[in-house]
């Protein structure tokens, strides 16, 4: 404990908001500016570690080595499973707390990733399947993400409010769902109705029965006025409406976007006193450094800076980080408790949970035991589409050809990458076209110095050049820095043509120096350059600020030698050896190993590499980590078509992070699988669910739409014709689709009253039975239709139950629709339980879709106004 504050062994601390306020009022006006941002530096003095509140969380503790990745949140969403996302979130803040105890714990400096307070859960809406970062939120539905974000929120904090395991902080608030590039300074005209039904019940629920300790607020402009400097949304709606008693933190520099791109303010000083005026305790950025000048000026006034520290500081006596509880319940957790036995379990569970069954022609899936499998596609053997965006180091990562390999034997699977992801967009080189001697792969000699000098510490053979070293040494023995690899072997082209070769490498920010790599061809230098995308010969082509390319031909199939060589002086790194192959070569290779399989198995979709957070990528179907096009790749789609003129079953694992518009697959494919980015053990996941060890029993989350043509602009704000709410054409997949090994049925709902008075809760009872002849999960869904009234959804979730039956068990669900449930909004935003007549379903989907269930009727009589 420090001096400053040390009580006697027999007095119990005070409160922590009178630690805060007593704290606070010892600093100085320049110790409290500095300590209003995310990397706020110690004040020796006063016995105040430095502490940087950035940390990341999202499915899986980030950028701070080994660690338990789970499935996407867009995956975690498929589950349906309260309990699960539960589960998942306290094993996100054990890791943490293991983390920040490994890194010195209470009372130590702590740097960015080490520390309580985690940026999680993002839980807007996933408004378009365009939505590059949609991959990160639980969908579409406001009552699904709410219920998910308050599960994982409770996860995150864990059972003990006055000392939690870490800070859940919800993002980002308010009405934000790109475009990715324009996201610094548009500006969105979302109407009353909207933002009271579907932008801000997520958010409501995250704050009033998670009970999250923090909220960010977004990027994006409301009517005119930047997010984090809306009074009326952060003190207004926030801090009034609902009760929030935590602390608001800014995105990344977006008070400097204020006055960079929304012109909000002339410069960062008056931005800085308008976010602080709204409510805005902590900027990750640097704009608040600029509040003395606001001070200085008399835009505001000493004790806002006061308010926000006393929220600040109270979080950090509540976690306990600025001195040791007594006792501290967290203490003991440490090295054991990161990607132990039990958390990889749980990552396995949540990935199979998360298989969402699409079509399944026949008796296509399950696999048979014996079958020989083709397995091809672009995400077959790719690390990022396992562990996705934001995400940790996974020990022992599972790609689905490794997890097919593994479960139906190695002698049964031929593999062939067969296309790219995208026209003009590099993959990982395959192990078909890597060879050492007579084993596949490249020698990978592994030096404990950063000069490739002396013997090597480490030889092994790496199938592969697709590493994700962040924060991690590459194997035992080895530094996490300062430390050089050399990889030889032979690089043999499938067939003659122009070949793209490229080195991806994770941006150094923390090097002390450059990070050197060079790749030669035949023993000539072809490619060299930097971590941070800086050619330092001419024979390299810089792409962008992660990745170094070279064009070559090759006249033959001839095998080429070559040597890629990595000097690495810094910490977070990663690298990948790829490619951009003809075409016509790649889809010979796969016709070669679909000529030696019984069943196709096609890993096509999307990936971190096209779709995600602000991306550099501007190829076609692509913008800026946005897509303009919802169609899976010509590329991939001439790959599938190739693969069915065979005549041999074709079975389609969508790997992606949002919808594909499968058309061409639905019409042709024998089986589709949504495998979504299923995290470290995807790929066993993957294998137990097409040989039917697992029932798939995921549902979607999102619309899957036919077309892009389907959609409203993506500019627009306007829920009209958007999800499924309010979508009144014919989707290619609905949202809560999802279909098993097994068959379901329902009797009729029951309900407890036929004539509700607005305000009082209908409480519906269902029997649902499996009734087919294996074990399996359903996950039974609850929709309300409403009276006919120009704004009202065509029908909204109001509750769901994941249930595990075995053949011919049935199971007695009830389900209490409180007033909030009943509900509905009209043009100004009021909230109310309004009359009519109205329909409840309960069942395996929507109502109207080939899903079972039943439906039942009741009026309501009266009009009751809730609370926003």
């Amino acid at each position: 404990m420090s001096p400053a504050f040390a009580q006697g062994q027999n007095v119990a601390p005070a409160a922590p908001e009178a630690r805060a306020a007593t704290l606070v009022a010892r600093m100085t006006r320049e110790e409290k500016i500095s300590q209003l941002v995310n990397a706020a530096p110690a004040i020796p003095r006063l016995g105040i570690p430095a502490y940087e509140w950035w940390n990341e969380g999202l499915h899986g503790i980030a950028r701070n080595g080994h660690a338990t990745v789970f499935p996407q949140a867009v995956a975690l969403a498929a589950t349906w499973n309260r309990d699960l996302i539960q589960q998942v979130g306290t094993v996100v803040s054990t890791e943490a707390r293991a983390k920040f105890n490994l890194a010195g714990g209470p009372g130590k400096d702590h740097r960015r990733y080490e520390g309580l307070t985690i940026w999680s859960p993002n839980i807007n809406i996933f408004r378009d399947p365009r939505w590059g970062r949609g991959q990160e939120t639980y969908g579409e539905d406001p009552y699904l993400t709410g219920q998910l974000g308050v599960a994982f929120v409770r996860g995150l904090q864990g059972a003990d409010p006055p000392h939690p395991r870490t800070i859940a902080t919800p993002k980002h608030f308010a009405v934000h769902s790109g475009p990715e590039p324009g996201r610094h300074g548009f500006s969105v005209a979302v109407s009353p109705h909207d933002l009271e039904a579907t932008y801000t019940p997520a958010f409501r629920a995250a704050v009033i029965e998670g009970g999250a300790g923090s909220v960010m607020c977004a990027y994006n402009a409301l009517h005119g006025t930047p997010a984090c400097a809306a009074e009326w949304l952060l003190d207004g709606r926030l801090r009034g409406d609902w009760g929030f008693t935590g602390y608001v933190v800014s995105d990344c520099d977006a008070v400097s976007d204020m006055t960079a791109f929304h012109y909000f303010r002339p410069d960062n000083a008056a931005s800085a006193a308008a976010a602080l005026q709204a409510g805005l305790d902590l900027n990750c950025g640097s704009a608040y450094r600029a509040l003395g000048e606001a001070l200085a000026r008399g835009d505001i006034a000493e004790a806002l800076l006061d308010r926000a520290l006393v929220r600040l500081f109270t979080a950090r006596y509540r976690l306990g980080e600025l001195d040791p509880q007594q006792p501290d319940p967290y203490a003991a957790l440490g090295a054991a408790d990161i990607d132990s036995p039990a958390h990889r379990a749980l990552a396995l569970q949540a990935a199979v949970q998360s298989m969402v069954l699409l079509k399944n022609d026949g008796d296509t899936l399950p696999l048979r035991p014996e079958t020989r499998i083709a397995v091809i596609g672009p995400n077959a053997d790719a690390l990022a589409v396992l562990e996705a965006n934001y995400q940790g180091t996974s020990r022992d990562p599972v790609t689905p050809l490794r997890g097919l390999r593994e479960r139906f034997g190695d002698a049964r699977v031929r593999y062939a990458q067969g296309a790219p992801l995208a026209a003009g967009v590099p993959t990982t080189i395959p192990e078909t076209a890597l060879r050492h001697g007579d084993a596949t792969g490249l020698k990978g000699e592994y030096f404990a110095n950063p000069d490739l000098r002396g013997t090597p510490a480490l030889v092994r053979q790496d199938r592969v050049v697709g590493f994700n070293w962040d924060r991690v040494a590459p194997a035992d023995g080895l530094p996490r820095s300062g430390y050089s690899v050399r990889w030889t072997g032979k690089l043999l082209p499938p067939g003659p043509g122009e070949y793209t070769l490229a080195v991806r490498m994770a941006r150094c920010f923390d090097c002390s120096g450059h990070d050197p790599v060079r790749l030669y061809v035949d023993d000539r230098l072809v490619m060299a350059g930097d971590a941070n995308g800086k050619r330092t010969t001419a024979v390299a082509h810089d792409t962008g600020e992660q990745s170094l390319e070279t064009v070559l031909r090759f006249d033959d199939t001839r095998p080429r030698n070559i040597r890629l060589e990595l000097e690495h002086r810094g910490e977070d790194q990663g690298l990948r050896l790829e490619w951009i192959a003809p075409p016509e070569p790649q889809l010979a290779e796969a016709e070669r190993a679909v000529a030696q399989a019984d069943t196709v198995v096609a890993f096509v979709g999307l990936s971190p590499d096209v779709e995600g957070e602000a991306l550099q990528i501007d190829v076609p179907g692509f913008d800026g980590g946005d897509r303009n096009d919802i169609a899976l790749p010509a590329p991939q789609r001439a790959l599938l078509e190739r693969a069915k003129a065979s005549g041999k079953p074709l079975v389609v694992v969508l790997m992606s992070g949002s919808a594909v518009a499968l058309t061409w697959a639905q019409q042709h494919a024998d089986a589709i699988l949504a495998a979504w980015y299923p995290g470290q053990a995807g790929g066993t996941a993957i294998a137990r669910v097409l040989a039917g060890d697992d029932n798939p029993g995921g549902r979607l989350p999102v619309t899957f739409y036919r077309s892009t043509r389907d959609l409203p602009p993506y500019v627009s704000y306007d829920m009209k014709g958007r999800t499924y709410r309010y979508f009144t054409g014919k989707p290619l997949y609905p949202f809560g689709h999802g279909l098993a090994y097994t068959q379901f049925a329902y009797e009729e709902p029951r309900l407890s009253i036929s004539a509700l008075k607005a305000g009082d809760t209908l409480r519906v009872s269902a029997r649902v039975r499996n009734a087919g002849a294996r074990a399996g999960d359903e996950v039974v869904q609850v929709y309300l239709e409403y009276p006919d009234r120009p704004l009202s959804p065509r029908r909204a979730l109001v509750d769901f139950a994941r249930v595990s039956l075995q053949p011919g068990e049935s199971r007695e669900l009830n389900f209490e629709l409180d007033a909030r449930r009943l509900s509905d909004v009209d043009r100004a935003g009021k909230r109310a339980v309004m009359p009519g007549d109205y329909r409840v379903f309960v069942g395996g989907g929507q109502p109207g879709t080939t899903a079972p269930g039943g439906m039942g009727a009741f009026s309501i009589t009266g009009e009751v106004t809730l609370p926003r």
